[in-house]
């Protein structure tokens, strides 16, 4: 498939596009060693607003030329289904932002784990996760750094700019919480107590006592006997032995600010995914190149090639097991106490700082495309278009329950 002129708003090429030209190949060489949510998320994007998924027939009010709109296949690895975060998700978070500063905190598994989280993917990015909450939670109420409970969400991105496979957990947390004693209990009567600012906690100690939950938590899914990927107790012993050798990873960077620019943030960051549309740049004889980010070199702009059957590999690494949780929220900000302790710290803020409304960031209304006859934005739906069975790639249908 060869590069074609689009308009600036269109990419070039789109994955679907990789997906229909290079699909059928890729699966006769790898589909014994796909998941069933892997194939279906190639089916999906490969289907994705054509009439395999059906759609709808819309006429123009002033000329009566018609046009088809197809339906999209919603699939949350889709590039074109993930335009936009849902609105209600956001508001909900806007409802529960604070007047503080927030943090920006990233925990990383290392490399040596890779093989082990491609082998169980649930129980390693579960993990991730509750290790990563532990430690914020154990870290911040420790009186010799906050002596507080704070509130965090978390979510999981499993690649680099490049689509390597590289697990992380960003976090956005709040830069203060509700007074506790050292064992964790909330003081009586309640005081919010803020961090020092622009000074979250010491990454050194969120390291180490990250690597030690983690590491615990992998070793008793491994006694469970539900972790593959070791052959004895005595290879998991000499595997966690050097994965203990070094510090992990993990970065906090500077405070958001306002509770506006964490909401800005979360519309942006949070429902991303490991590679959108306008990234790719061109199909030519079985080559993918796709634009990255070179953060060994500040964030340069880079172009990468690779051959279609290791591009569409990259990419499947980072399709989520079905059902996969990938935004959790803890201590403040955790589901079952958070109304009742956001608006406890909101009295306790209240004669700290000017009290602020946080607007929640309105879905953007959709632009009706012009009509290519008359120009008019002006459509009345007419008609609908079953789904129909399309030459090209088709994946086997896979059960989805």
């Amino acid at each position: 498939m060869t590069q074609t002129s689009t308009t600036s708003a269109e990419p070039a090429i789109r994955l679907a596009d990789i997906i229909r030209e290079h699909g059928d190949d890729f699966l006769t060489r790898h589909g014994a060693h796909l998941t069933s949510v892997q194939k279906k998320a190639l089916r999906d994007v490969a289907d994705c607003r054509t009439l395999a998924l059906g759609g709808h027939v819309f006429r123009c009010q002033a000329c009566d030329h018609d046009r088809i709109a197809y339906n999209s296949c919603r699939n949350r690895h889709c590039p074109q289904c993930r335009a936009s975060a849902p609105a209600e998700w956001l508001d909900r978070q806007a409802e529960s932002l604070l007047p503080v500063e927030y943090f920006h905190v990233v925990f990383t598994l290392p490399s040596q784990v890779d093989r082990l989280a491609k082998l169980n993917p649930v129980t390693v990015y579960n993990a991730l996760f509750q290790a990563t909450a532990e430690t914020l939670k154990q870290v911040a109420a420790d009186p010799r750094h906050l002596g507080a409970e704070v509130g965090l969400l978390l979510v999981l991105h499993t690649w680099g700019q490049n689509l390597s496979f590289h697990p992380h957990v960003h976090g956005v947390v709040t830069g203060g919480g509700l007074a506790c004693d050292r064992d964790g209990t909330l003081e009586s009567p309640p005081r919010w107590k803020s961090c020092r600012p622009g000074f979250f906690l010491p990454v050194r100690v969120l390291s180490r006592v990250f690597r030690g939950k983690f590491l615990a938590l992998i070793r008793a899914a491994f006694e469970a006997g539900k972790l593959l990927g070791f052959s004895d107790a005595a290879d998991h012993a000499k595997w966690e032995i050097e994965v203990r050798s070094f510090d992990w990873v993990v970065y906090s960077k500077p405070p958001f600010g306002g509770p506006e620019v964490v909401l800005k943030y979360l519309s942006m960051y949070t429902h991303r995914i490991a590679l959108s549309d306008r990234r790719l740049v061109s199909l030519e004889a079985g080559q993918v190149t796709f634009t990255a980010k070179d953060y060994r070199r500040d964030g340069k702009v880079i172009r990468l090639t690779l051959s279609a059957d290791d591009f569409l590999n990259r990419w499947l690494q980072h399709v989520l097991p079905r059902g996969f949780v990938k935004i959790r929220s803890y201590g403040l900000l955790a589901n079952r106490y958070r109304t009742e302790k956001i608006a406890l710290c909101r009295r306790l803020l209240f004669p700290l700082v000017v009290s602020r409304t946080v607007t929640p960031m309105a879905e953007e209304p959709r632009e009706e495309p012009a009509c290519e006859k008359c120009g008019c934005q002006r459509w009345i739906k007419v008609g609908e278009i079953g789904k129909s069975v399309q030459p090209g790639f088709r994946c086997a249908k896979v059960d989805s329950s």
